[in-house]
């Protein structure tokens, strides 16, 4: 049976990450022991230039050495910490003195003993924190021996790691890769990402394109775009060698820990009875929570007293939106912001809430959409393409140009209790996280059973052409 290695190096080096492609990438290997009928599947992660098989995701911090040592590392680390402030502390009490505040050379002298007074203090923390987590990795995952007809599946976030050679290596072997594609935002929408993000993912996606043997997107829109993408740079003639599909994402939130309440300040929110309409995004450009803040601000000078409800992490180039949010009249009163929710208090939210309100310019997926509706919270969304894909009729769709569509749709919602979509949230379903990876694997399984059938089709014909040739 065809073995398929899903790459999972991001989040098996950082588990504490939870959004985005994470989410992704730990529900899928969660559930591959249930999908193991249609190919063996082994989650690897790339490490010192190897290929490691994964036995364990995440660390159990209650047996293994990390987690007994972890909050006596803590406890030294906040010590450490405190005594390397002291001597920054005076540092900057010195230099408005003599002779530091007029002698240049003073001051560099002091700065570099205070330099390496810190840096004596936290080498060491390093240096044990480099340990426990090499001597952690070493229980979790194990050097594996591929085979020739091995399909690498490359499921994370990849242009983080420098893995180029040894997946060269893998192919030079026999073995197939194929990558999967979340979206082409970098490339597509790059005034939405930092500059650095721009050029590792431009430089990881001409790699990707000339290496990959097939492509396998979140969403038919993205894979369409990977197709014109590759074919852009490589042309027509060696993009038809490659094959090119998708998979939709599942739905669940993974971790919610029963242990864990809703903090009293979300649950007296939540249960005020008021209209709360959630975004629940990173905090970024281009999830353009702005317009929302348009559109709701039209509501509230109207007289509305519908609640504005952000939820997700702080993210980057929103330097503007953080402080309008900060300053503003409403927050606390009609305008909230959470940017820590543990997945038990974003089921409440998402139970809870009037509707979600999702703004973005681009996505690839969408993965709060359906969390959302699978719970039964209609949502408002902008009217791009993919989103026609994920929620089709059963979405209200608004002008991201024009902040008063929106405010039009929420209050005709308010006055009349009927969502402005075509079709009732009552008909709606879904993909769990289980048949999210069934058809990940399926597919990218379906694809290489063909592809060695093509083979040995050719290599068949090609010993019938010499078999004729000699016999002439």
């Amino acid at each position: 049976m065809t073995r398929l290695l899903i790459e999972c190096t991001y989040v098996f080096h950082h588990p504490e990450m939870n959004s985005g492609i994470q989410r992704v990438v730990r529900n899928i290997i969660n559930n591959l022991p249930s999908v193991q009928d249609q190919a063996v599947c082994i989650p690897v992660v790339f490490k010192d230039g190897k290929i490691l098989e994964v036995k364990q995701l995440a660390p159990d911090h209650s047996d293994d050495l990390r987690g007994r040592w972890q909050s006596k590392l803590e406890t030294i680390a906040q010590k450490l910490v405190r005594i390397r402030n002291r001597y920054w502390l005076i540092h900057s009490r010195l230099l408005p003195l003599w002779p530091w505040k007029s002698s240049h050379n003073v001051r560099r002298v002091t700065y570099v003993l205070c330099r390496l007074a810190s840096l004596a203090f936290m080498l060491p923390l390093y240096l044990t924190e480099w340990t426990l987590g090499k001597i952690e990795v070493q229980s979790r995952a194990f050097e594996m021996e591929c085979s020739s007809d091995d399909i690498l599946v490359l499921l994370d976030s990849s242009w983080h790691a420098d893995f180029f050679p040894v997946a060269e290596k893998l192919q030079q072997q026999g073995v197939t890769i194929i990558s999967v594609i979340y979206d082409l935002i970098p490339l597509t929408h790059p005034q939405f990402c930092d500059g650095p993000l721009v050029q590792v993912f431009d430089r990881w996606f001409e790699w990707i394109a000339n290496t990959a043997d097939g492509f396998i997107a979140i969403s038919s829109t993205i894979r369409d775009e990977v197709r014109s993408e590759v074919q852009r740079r490589l042309g027509s003639e060696r993009t038809t060698g490659r094959w090119f599909d998708f998979f939709h994402l599942g739905s669940e939130l993974d971790q919610i820990d029963p242990e864990k309440s809703v903090r009293p300040a979300v649950e007296k929110l939540f249960t005020s009875g008021r209209s709360i309409y959630l975004m629940v995004s990173t905090i970024e450009p281009r999830k353009n929570h702005a317009y929302l803040l348009d559109a709701f601000e039209q509501l509230w000078q109207s007289g509305s007293d519908v609640v504005l409800c952000f939820i997700g992490r702080i993210g980057w180039k929103n330097e503007r939106l953080i402080e309008r949010v900060t300053r503003h009249p409403e927050l606390k009163q009609r305008l909230f912001m959470f940017n820590d929710l543990s997945d038990i208090e974003l089921e409440y939210c998402y139970s809870h809430a009037k509707s979600l309100v999702f703004p973005s310019f681009v996505e690839g997926f969408g993965l709060p959409l359906v969390e959302a509706m699978q719970r039964g919270l209609p949502v408002m969304a902008s009217d791009i393409p993919v989103f026609h894909e994920i929620g089709g009729e059963f979405i209200s769709y608004f002008d991201l140009h024009s902040p008063v569509s929106l405010a039009s749709q929420v209050q005709q919602f308010e006055e009349s209790g009927i969502f402005p979509a075509s079709r009732d949230m009552a008909d709606w379903s879904w993909l769990n996280w289980e048949n999210s990876a069934r058809q990940l694997v399926e597919r990218v399984a379906g694809h290489g059973q063909a592809r060695t059938q093509q083979q040995t089709k050719t290599s068949m014909q090609s010993r019938c052409d010499e078999t004729d040739h000699c016999a002439e």
